[in-house]
């Protein structure tokens, strides 16, 4: 556990694909599951290319449509988190600070993280597994929607986003990196490069943390 001082509250808002889980995805995770890495590699492309948020959603129901809840806990147990994310969280909190995830991924998966310690947990909004219903493009989020929900927690909370801290790896994480002043690109390709105060290369969370940690006290 880091050492505990007394310092101006800070709100940490964190980003799922590609930050916490390190050179992976929700989805990724979930297609493995079903035997879809090829299908789901060609939609990641896609999305890289253009692909719309809400049209990568309707495409990967589609392929989910077998889906089951045991499944999404296999992917999730089994995904390739950065270490040290209780302990950041559990140490955030203990300072006063407060934390937040943020992330484009569907909330089943996303919300899980709450049993991890982060106070609150925003992912897009898709039918419960196992599917029945179509999916509902307004509640899938974008890149906006994140600094929309960030704004709405520094409301709930009383803080201002000059009293932020924002970690992400890429483009989606771009206009969240322009609101905030202390952040930290994790493992981040090339759109965050010049965006981001700190950089961090590694499978470590609390290095990460460190970083931005002691700047911003």
């Amino acid at each position: 556990m880091f050492h505990v001082k007394h310092h101006t509250p800070r709100l940490h808002f964190f980003d799922l694909d590609g930050t916490l889980i390190r050179g992976s995805a929700a989805a990724v995770e979930i297609s493995r599951q079903l035997g879809l890495d090829e299908e789901i590699a060609a939609l990641e492309q896609g999305f890289l290319q253009g692909l719309t948020p809400d049209e990568f959603a309707v495409r990967a129901r589609e392929l989910w449509s077998a889906l089951t809840v045991d499944q999404v806990t296999a992917a999730f147990d089994g995904a390739p988190w950065l270490a040290g994310i209780r302990e950041v969280w559990a140490d955030i909190r203990a300072r006063g600070d407060r934390c937040a995830v943020i992330s484009l991924s569907p909330d089943f998966f996303v919300e899980r993280l709450l049993d991890w310690g982060v106070e609150t947990a925003h992912g897009s909004r898709w039918p419960a597994v196992p599917f029945t219903a179509p999916i509902h493009r307004p509640s899938i989020l974008n890149a906006s929607a994140k600094v929309r929900i960030a704004r709405e927690l520094c409301a709930g909370y009383g803080m201002d986003p000059a009293d932020c801290v924002a970690y992400g790896d890429s483009m989606s994480d771009a206009e969240l990196f322009a609101l905030v002043p202390h952040t930290v690109a994790v493992n981040a390709d090339h759109h965050l490069a010049g965006l981001a105060r700190h950089s961090y290369t590694g499978g470590d969370l609390r290095e990460a943390y460190a970083l931005v940690r002691n700047s911003a006290a």
